[in-house]
């Protein structure tokens, strides 16, 4: 099946590849670094990934650290369970050392 998606869609999915195993991003973050003020466009394409986890949205959380939803079955629990697999540490829908784990795409090309 042939997804149709709009040129911000396919940026924003091909900005998650990026985020390492072990870190997280947010919304804001992932919008700063595809040059766009439209981060509701971005939280939206995060939740149309069509490739989830393989392409990996459950890496991108709100700006406070919580983890927010998961469109994927099983919702925020599955986020939690990909996240924790993968050694980011989570305490009452918060993620630890936020700081210490939060990707910024610095050395990343854009779109």
């Amino acid at each position: 099946m042939r997804i149709m998606a709009t040129p911000l869609q396919k940026a924003v999915w091909k900005a998650l590849k990026h985020i390492p195993e072990g870190r997280v991003t947010t919304y804001g973050a992932l919008a700063a670094h595809l040059e766009t003020d439209a981060v509701r466009a971005v939280a939206s394409a995060v939740g149309k990934n069509p490739d989830a986890p393989a392409t990996p949205c459950h890496r991108v959380v709100l700006a406070d650290g919580t983890l927010g939803g998961y469109s994927a079955k099983g919702g925020a629990e599955t986020k939690r369970r990909l996240l924790e697999r993968e050694g980011v540490a989570v305490k009452d829908g918060r993620i630890v050392d936020f700081g210490r784990v939060l990707y910024r795409f610095e050395d990343v090309e854009k779109g």
